[in-house]
């Protein structure tokens, strides 16, 4: 299910969603709630269950960064940010735990002008590259993001998110695309 793209172009991040559910029993439908959002200083994008976007984006309390003088935002996202997360999906009953791994969703989220993916083990990652993508349409959106670069950003996104779409069943419009600005 979905496809989430996200850039950083100048300081500023993008990103971008489709809006497919799909069921268990591979029904689809398109959902009115975007799968991309801004909350405090912070750009998301999700997949794998909209659960686990509803937690994020109402229940999750973003730690303050209150990182000292010479630390990261990659240290802040691992050790601050990481733990609120997991406090919040065991308190939404969304985190499962099987033979004491703990798994979650996958998704996308932007911060000091940074893109991170926060994989199912809750794993923070870093690409060489400005642009990210995850879901079913990664692997198309990648492509069309990586031929573009002359295209401005939106345009590269929105690119992306229809190849996507027209090469993956499970990847549909409308698509939802924000900017996290420079100032946030």
């Amino acid at each position: 299910m979905t496809c989430i793209v996200g850039l950083v172009h100048e300081g500023e991040i993008y990103m971008g969603a489709d809006s497919a559910g799909v069921g268990g029993n591979y029904s689809i439908s398109t959902h009115i709630d975007p799968k991309v959002f801004v909350r405090d200083h912070m750009i998301f994008g999700y997949t794998s269950s909209f659960r686990l976007g509803q937690l994020i984006q109402y229940s999750l309390t973003i730690p303050f960064d209150n990182r000292r003088l010479g630390d990261s935002p990659m240290k802040y996202m691992v050790a601050d940010f990481i733990p609120a997360l997991r406090h919040c999906l065991k308190d939404g009953g969304y985190a499962t735990k099987i033979n004491e791994e703990e798994r979650m969703g996958v998704f996308l989220v932007g911060y000091k002008d940074q893109l991170y993916k926060i994989d199912c083990d809750y794993q923070v990652a870093r690409y060489d590259t400005p642009y990210m993508a995850t879901g079913c349409g990664e692997q198309i959106a990648l492509g069309s993001l990586y031929q573009t670069v002359h295209l401005a950003p939106h345009h590269r996104i929105q690119d992306a998110l229809q190849a996507a779409a027209f090469h993956n069943a499970a990847v549909r419009p409308p698509f939802t695309i924000l900017k996290l600005g420079k100032d946030a």
